[in-house]
């Protein structure tokens, strides 16, 4: 009993000591007193971007300067407060119209704008003098004959006469070259169209250089090349002069219009050009790459190279300029392509991509100290051989093609790149080098005109003195003989004799006239032909008629062909026709309309032939029907000229046999004609063996025989003689 007396007491005793040493919310007891707890001292309790306040027994939270809190609460604890997010002090306004405002985590910055400078106050920013701290500094702003004038915030330059900044204040001033445009140049005076232009920018220029006139530079590049759309869509430019004045003058045209542009790139298409161009601004010379591409040329420089070591004018330009059409005028002029020779030969030229002009605001671009790589699109897709190479030239000021400075990196089937130490307009040209075994073609085409000649003097004689063949036929046999005993003869001789040019050129125009006129009795030749056996009766022609056909027609061809081309007669390699200008094709033209003519009568007369030969006693041998009509196709075909059909495969690769075949048949021309017309035709054999009687028998003999000889026997022979010259017969 007394035991659980004492648990009680003591139980009580416990309860009232805990009761009295327990302490509130917020404190904790130490050494029996209850003292407050810091909150604030335990990690994140109030999150990030906040300030931990403790109070009594209990603490606060609130945002740092910048943040706010997303329940817009000033004070608030972990338990019912919320994030603290920052404040973008930039949606106020807080910075002063002369400078930027960037926001930051809790802050802002103001930013001055170009021209400005930080005033004390953050917020604010003052003008900067540029005119005064270059003057201190000894800096030329706006160049010599520029005066510069501060503004708010920037500075201007104004330009003494005869110098522009072409509307861009912070532009330093430069020289306008007006009188480059001057319309009293030759070539502007001779080339229609050229003049306009050259008048349009030197309006412009002064304009400019008296400060009367607003830069506009797309409007004025438009103009530009609406003018020499208008000078190139024509046709081909009619000499070098004018391909030379239209070049130097679109090239100096936009290095005015360039820095009048607004935007860094402009691009420009006609039918005729193709252009892009690039422009810098800034008050130190930009540097990195550039590269400008239209569909048929790509240019790779820097702006190092394009604004050139001289004084700097405040703007750097870079232009590429590709002519779709200019090759066909500048497809000559090669007289400075030397060195191209292989084995001895000396290749011939031909344009194979499109006329590209680089234009660079760098005053020095004859040595260029790095190398500018311009790749050229082909023409044509074509693989390189032995028979061609590809060569990077540009067009020099002498107005030929030359490839000083410049020289060919690699090429493909489609594009060449050509890498160049200086600026002007680029082409690649391929050269054509003739085809293998031309000893062997040379050796067989002097060998057959020797025979061919031979050949010709014998039916010169035969058609001409042989009596019992005489008539229409005959006639232009032999005229034709004479005019390829002559042309043959001329090629022999004269054809590679190049020097003296005069001497030259009347060779050529000499095988110009005796090649037509060999062409145009052999049309002659079809057209009595088609008439004998088509008409039978009255197939002659008046000899007056023949004659103006076959010689007054060359005549004429020749004549309007020298008078429009002079200079057309004779090259560097041949005496014969220049394939520049299409003079050539005052030869191709009628030889073509000839040969089409020629095998529609060949046509024609083939099958009225064989309508004959149909017709034939049927007591004549299948065989002899065929013999004699191959014979007389076979006839037709060389007589007419048809083996001149072989020429056309000389203008593709590859065509050795072809080009032996040709120069087989045509030289040999002669000695056909001579088998055909004279050793198959049984009336001249019998005045041939006749001939060689007569030769044969002794002296007093043939005289006797002529005395013995009755006239009867004697009118006779001129019976059979005048049956046979019936032009029905063939």
């Amino acid at each position: 009993m007394g035991f659980g007396k004492e648990i009680l007491i003591l139980g009580l005793i416990c309860m009232l000591r805990k009761c009295l040493c327990e302490c509130p919310v917020g404190f904790s007891s130490k050494d029996r007193r209850c003292v407050d707890i810091n909150e604030c001292e335990q990690l994140e309790l109030c999150g990030d971007n906040t300030v931990c306040l403790n109070t009594n027994g209990s603490y606060y939270c609130q945002c740092k300067s910048g943040f706010k809190n997303i329940k817009e609460k000033a004070n608030f604890t972990a338990l019912d407060g919320g994030a603290c997010q920052d404040i973008n002090e930039c949606d106020y306004n807080i910075c002063n119209k002369t400078a930027t405002c960037v926001n930051l985590i809790g802050s802002y910055n103001c930013t001055c704008n170009s021209g400005y400078t930080p005033a004390s106050n953050q917020s604010h920013c003052t003008d900067i003098d540029e005119c005064s701290e270059a003057h201190h500094n000894k800096e030329d702003l706006c160049g010599v004959k520029g005066t510069c004038e501060n503004t708010d915030g920037s500075y201007w330059c104004k330009c003494s006469k005869g110098y522009t900044n072409y509307g861009y204040e912070r532009t330093t001033c430069s020289k306008l070259e007006c009188e480059s445009f001057s319309v009293n140049s030759t070539g502007a005076q001779s080339l229609k169209g050229l003049e306009d232009i050259l008048s349009m920018m030197r309006n412009s220029c002064l304009a400019l250089s008296a400060g009367e006139e607003k830069a506009n530079g797309e409007v004025l590049l438009e103009k530009l090349f609406t003018a020499t759309e208008a000078i190139l869509s024509p046709g081909l430019l009619n000499n070098d002069e004018h391909v030379t004045g239209l070049l130097d003058t679109v090239e100096t045209s936009i290095m005015l219009i360039g820095p009048q542009l607004k935007d860094n790139r402009t691009k420009i298409e006609t039918n005729e050009t193709d252009a892009e161009i690039a422009i810098q601004r800034g008050k130190t010379r930009p540097t990195g790459p550039i590269h400008l591409t239209n569909e048929n040329a790509n240019l790779d420089t820097d702006w190092t190279t394009a604004a050139g070591t001289g004084a700097y004018p405040g703007f750097a330009l870079a232009a590429l300029l590709s002519y779709k059409n200019l090759e066909r005028s500048l497809n000559s002029s090669f007289e400075k392509l030397k060195g191209h020779e292989k084995d001895g030969v000396v290749p011939s030229f031909q344009i194979f991509s499109r006329v590209v002009s680089v234009v660079v605001s760098n005053l020095y671009t004859q040595n260029l100290s790095r190398s500018v790589n311009i790749t050229l699109r082909h023409l044509q897709d074509k693989e390189e051989s032995p028979e061609l190479n590809y060569i990077c030239t540009y067009w020099s000021e002498q107005g030929t093609w030359s490839t000083d400075g410049c020289h060919q990196q690699r090429s493909n089937a489609s594009h060449t790149v050509c890498t160049c130490d200086h600026l002007s307009s680029f082409a690649v040209l391929m050269a054509l080098y003739p085809m293998e075994h031309t000893y062997g073609l040379l050796l067989v085409t002097r060998i057959g005109l020797i025979i061919s000649l031979l050949c010709l003097v014998l039916c010169i004689l035969t058609f001409k003195f042989c009596r019992s063949i005489q008539g229409t036929r005959t006639t232009i046999h032999l005229h034709l003989c004479i005019c390829l005993f002559m042309a043959d003869l001329i090629f022999l001789v004269g054809i590679s004799q190049t020097k003296p040019v005069g001497g030259c050129r009347f060779v050529a125009a000499m095988l110009h006239f005796f090649f037509l006129g060999l062409f145009s009795w052999m049309l002659l030749e079809g057209v009595q032909l088609y008439r004998m056996v088509v008409l039978v009766f009255n197939a002659t022609i008046r000899p007056l008629y023949l004659f103006i056909t076959g010689y007054g027609m060359p005549l004429v061809i020749v004549i309007i062909s020298a008078i429009i081309r002079p200079l057309g007669y004779g090259t560097d390699e041949h005496c014969w026709l220049s394939l520049k200008d299409g003079l050539i094709w005052s030869f191709f033209g009628p030889v073509c309309f000839i040969i089409f003519l020629n095998v529609f009568f060949f046509i024609i007369t083939v099958w009225k032939l064989a309508q004959k030969f149909a017709s034939l006693n049927p007591d004549l041998s299948k065989l002899h029907k065929i013999r004699a009509f191959t014979v007389t196709a076979i006839a037709q075909m060389c007589i007419l000229g048809l083996m001149w059909v072989f020429g056309a495969f000389l203008f593709e690769e590859g065509t050795t046999v072809m080009a032996y075949i040709f120069t087989f048949l045509n030289s040999l021309q002669g000695a056909l004609v001579f088998i055909m017309h004279c050793l198959l035709s049984k009336q001249v054999r019998e005045e041939y063996a006749h001939f060689l009687s007569c030769i044969c028998i002794p002296q007093k003999k043939r005289y006797s025989d002529f005395s013995s000889t009755n006239p009867s026997s004697s009118s006779q022979s001129q019976r059979r003689s005048g049956q046979h010259t019936g032009e029905s017969q063939i």
